[in-house]
């Protein structure tokens, strides 16, 4: 059976893990013939927005992967918003796919789509949603005019000729329902997760080496957080929590990229002796680290590591926010009421003195989260397998 992943609504971005690659991964794995369907839009440098060249190539999971242009009739900052596209109907007619997969349905060049499935009446199309009031519709004309009006469109014109819409987060779900409207009915969470082909087989071994390399004891309790670290994900709280716990028997591993303002919050301290910071990290190493911690503590906005250390079983401390509750699977972690410094010394105290609880809290994640925020299986969930 064929598939293609299309990514026409935002950035595809080679080489992370991020949903929109591991799931083309997940089904190329599960025997599926899979190809994507790609914007030019890119990152560099993990988070410098950019545009590359329109190309096809085989990606690193030997997918292959069709870039293609904005039209060029009207200017370049208003294709890239309403987000209209070449070559969309040729790509599909081409392949010619028994599924589509949308990844985000907030461009224009949808209509495309739709024409291709009226003469294709068994092709069945997944659209999911990575929008929330949290990182969209934030301001009046992106609110008013880009998702009430334009996206709002794409997402009802495609609605009867969906099989399911799949919010990614609890409050994504509300999103498609409440500012979209789309048919309630069809709309279902469909959670992000960890890629469980990279997780190391032998983790003793991987746990010696890493704690050798950074002077880390087997008695020590080990704090992981990282990722795009600014002021609403609170990692400056976490780090002004290690600092002055000042416990040489608790070590907090920090990676990531740090914008200006955390940057001079946590310059001095990171160089506490009980700090480790590794700044950026790919995807491989992020498994490693996170695999060989005990404890990965995010007290602010939400990321993608919050299902990935889950995903591995790794008990977590994470900020309470309506609409992503999803990560609590009653068991596997404790919710901060406001994600300050005081909160994050208090849970870590207990919980790296308190061996009974901790380790109910990590037999409950290892058994639990790591069925649950399987990207294998939600990649079944994901076409109704």
């Amino acid at each position: 059976m064929k598939i293609l992943h299309v990514c026409l609504a935002a950035f595809y971005i080679d080489n992370y893990g991020y949903q929109e690659n591991i799931l083309p991964k997940m089904h190329k794995l599960q025997g599926y013939d899979v190809e994507i369907l790609a914007s030019t839009e890119n990152y560099l440098d993990g988070n410098k927005l950019s545009y590359v060249n329109p190309s096809v190539y085989l990606n690193e999971n030997n997918i292959k992967v069709t870039r293609i242009p904005y039209i060029n009739y009207i200017p370049h900052f208003i294709a890239k918003k309403i987000r209209i596209y070449n070559g969309v109907y040729e790509k599909l007619n081409s392949f010619n796919p028994e599924i589509i997969f949308l990844h985000d349905i907030q461009f224009l060049g949808i209509h495309k789509i739709i024409k291709y499935v009226k003469k294709h009446p068994n092709v069945k199309i997944f659209a999911d949603g990575h929008a929330d009031f949290t990182n969209s519709a934030r301001n009046y004309i992106s609110k008013y005019i880009l998702h009430k009006i334009i996206y709002k469109k794409c997402a009802q014109t495609i609605d009867p000729y969906v099989t399911k819409f799949f919010g990614t987060l609890p409050c994504r779900v509300d999103f498609f329902k409440n500012f979209y409207q789309v048919s309630p009915e069809k709309v279902e969470l469909l959670v992000m997760g960890v890629d469980d082909t990279l997780i190391d087989s032998d983790i003793i071994e991987l746990k010696e080496k890493l704690f050798s390399k950074h002077g880390i004891k087997e008695q020590d309790f080990v704090v992981i957080s990282g990722g795009k670290m600014d002021k609403k994900k609170n990692i400056h709280h976490l780090v002004d929590a290690i600092y002055e716990l000042d416990n040489p028997n608790i070590k907090l591993i920090l990676f990531g990229k740090a914008d200006k303002e955390i940057s001079k919050l946590i310059h001095e301290k990171i160089k506490h002796n009980s700090i480790i910071y590794l700044e950026w990290l790919d995807n491989l190493q992020i498994h490693q680290y996170l695999s060989i911690s005990n404890l990965c503590v995010f007290p602010g906005k939400h990321s993608v590591l919050w299902e990935q250390s889950v995903g591995l079983g790794i008990p977590g401390l994470f900020k309470k926010i309506k609409g992503h509750q999803h990560i609590d699977l009653d068991g596997n972690c404790i919710l901060l009421e406001n994600g300050d410094k005081n909160e994050i010394k208090k849970n870590i105290i207990e919980l790296s003195s308190n061996s009974h609880k901790y380790k109910k809290m990590k037999e409950f994640t290892q058994s639990n989260g790591k069925k649950y925020f399987s990207y294998y299986e939600i990649a079944k969930r994901a076409i109704n397998e």
